[in-house]
């Protein structure tokens, strides 16, 4: 489980992996929470937003890492077209819903989610992903 979460926008993936060392904090305008599993997490969001099969998304890639280690150091991922297109999509009660969805998955799991915070995660990326639509650019997470 990680750390520190930040989603950010950036105009690429050039620009978001610059972020590697040192974080989107300065450059980027970003979103910072913690204490989740972010790449488990937009794929389950993307399963319940849009519809899909979790196994199907991490085969074909999901989500899609810009830079970083598989050796426990920092990653830099993008959020992929369908969850970012259906998080600008979704209206405030959709995005309820999905927060309430996901923080019963990961209880099964054993994970425990408070509720409010995962409509806060839910609702706050959605509103920079329809930032970063109306800006032209893409959404991206550092995890370290």
């Amino acid at each position: 489980m990680s750390i520190i979460v930040k989603f950010f926008v950036a105009p690429d993936d050039t620009s978001a992996a610059l972020t590697l060392q040192t974080g989107p904090d300065r450059a980027f305008e970003s979103l910072s929470f913690g204490n989740f599993d972010p790449q488990e997490a937009v794929v389950e969001w993307e399963c319940l937003l849009a519809g899909g099969c979790f196994e199907e998304l991490v085969e074909a890639g999901e989500p899609r890492t810009v830079a970083g280690e598989d050796n426990g150091g920092c990653v830099v991922f993008a959020i992929s077209p369908g969850l970012t297109t259906a998080l600008a999509e979704a209206e405030r009660p959709r995005l309820r819903t999905v927060a309430a969805s996901w923080v019963q998955l990961r209880a099964e799991e054993g994970e425990i989610i408070d509720a409010e915070i995962a409509e806060a995660i839910v609702s706050d990326l959605a509103a920079l992903v329809t930032s970063a639509f109306r800006q032209g650019k893409g959404v991206y997470c550092w995890v370290a």
